[in-house]
């Protein structure tokens, strides 16, 4: 059975309107996980999945294919990513396209690399993972956070490491936020992408960048010219 690439772009962005399709160094944002699925050599499939017409125009010009548009429940704050990839999946089972591998690829993910997407659909299928993504190691131990109290004071969360020397404090990880490879049967058994048996495959901090503000956007662009740059 082939592979799919679903590439869940909503159009309801409020922190940066339009976010999925604004300009990203001279061309639409999602046109940069489009063009890197279309390129890899991975999918016999390459879908959007938006509820926004504007999405769906743009994405098309880009090579990526809209058979159908996202169900008003699936298009809300509320929607997980796989309330929309089950839908997306039911919705080609009803035109009798089955798939045994999905990728869920994020609209602004620039930096993403088709030799990580390899990389990750080896991993999946190697270790019989049901899901495998990209994490990149948290740049300062979270084991030192500190909070603020109501009173006004600062404490350590974990107070047993205020003497702790970094380098003996275990690594911790958080999600890169670029891609998700899946076993498609698993997903839509369990309703979820991160189960019990979830793989990952590290990237570089310069590979990533997390998208929630403007300033996000400004450093997002700094990583891939200097990347480019480096060619």
């Amino acid at each position: 059975m082939p592979n799919i690439a679903i590439i869940p772009a909503r159009g309801g962005s409020k922190r940066i309107p339009k976010k999925n399709i604004r300009l990203f160094c001279g061309k639409p944002i999602i046109a940069y996980s489009i063009e890197t699925a279309l390129n890899c050599s991975l999918f016999d499939e390459v879908m959007v999945s938006t509820d926004d017409a504007d999405i769906a125009d743009i994405a098309r010009q880009h090579g990526a294919k809209v058979p159908f548009m996202r169900c008003v429940e699936n298009a809300n704050d509320f929607a997980g990513t796989a309330d929309v990839l089950i839908e997306v999946l039911e919705e080609y089972a009803k035109l009798d396209l089955h798939f045994e591998w999905g990728c869920c690829i994020y609209p602004t993910a620039p930096l993403i690399k088709g030799k990580h997407l390899k990389i990750g659909l080896k991993e999946l299928k190697s270790h019989s993972f049901d899901t495998v993504f990209p994490v990149i190691p948290f740049s300062y131990p979270v084991w030192r956070g500190l909070s603020r109290v109501p009173s006004g004071k600062t404490e350590m969360i974990w107070p047993e490491h205020l003497h702790s020397r970094s380098q003996d404090l275990p690594e911790v990880y958080h999600d890169a936020g670029q891609w998700y490879w899946f076993k498609t049967k698993t997903l839509i058994n369990q309703k979820k992408l991160f189960t019990q048996n979830t793989g990952s495959l590290v990237l570089d901090e310069m590979e990533v960048q997390d998208i929630d503000n403007l300033s996000d956007w400004k450093l997002a662009e700094m990583k891939y010219l200097a990347g480019h740059e480096e060619k």
